[in-house]
């Protein structure tokens, strides 16, 4: 984590997004739209929070996970802190592009917490990954703050 010299927080905290951007905005803006524009290239957003004691702010980077992107975004893989991989359980073309997107990002960081978002195949993944696993609900706001409150702790 990098340290603040600012009194407005403790750590600065950059996170990736590969995958459904709905649950970027369901973090930061707690919205949810249906269904939402694909994300072409990046999109950026920024939010503070507090865990266990301290202020931590969180650059969140949602890339696009379409091949046709892939030379812009990799670029922003360099000094992330951690990842979530996001897909749509409706979309097998979403999870069948983690693992793909997952050896690129592992051969550029060599230090990383990582997690997987949602049902069977990507609890089966979490595990062969040895990485955590959450089911999300952006719709619902079900686990979306504790998949971000995980990330940040390392837990």
């Amino acid at each position: 984590m990098a340290q603040s010299k600012s009194a407005a927080y403790d750590y600065l905290l950059k996170l990736l997004l590969i995958g459904d951007n709905d649950l970027l905005h369901r973090f930061s803006d707690d919205s949810f739209t249906p269904p939402f524009i694909t994300t072409i290239g990046i999109d950026f957003k920024v939010r503070t929070i507090d865990v266990d004691g301290k202020r931590i702010k969180l650059q969140i980077w949602d890339t696009a996970g379409q091949e046709r992107f892939r030379t812009i975004t990799t670029a922003y893989y360099r000094g992330a802190m951690g990842i979530a991989f996001v897909y749509d359980i409706t979309n097998e073309r979403s999870f069948n592009g983690i693992l793909n997107t997952f050896k690129i990002f592992t051969s550029l960081n060599e230090t990383l917490y990582i997690f997987v978002i949602t049902k069977e195949q990507g609890q089966k993944l979490a595990d062969e990954f040895g990485i955590k696993f959450f089911e999300t609900s952006v719709k619902e706001n079900i686990n979306v703050e504790e998949a971000f409150f995980t990330l940040v702790r390392f837990d």
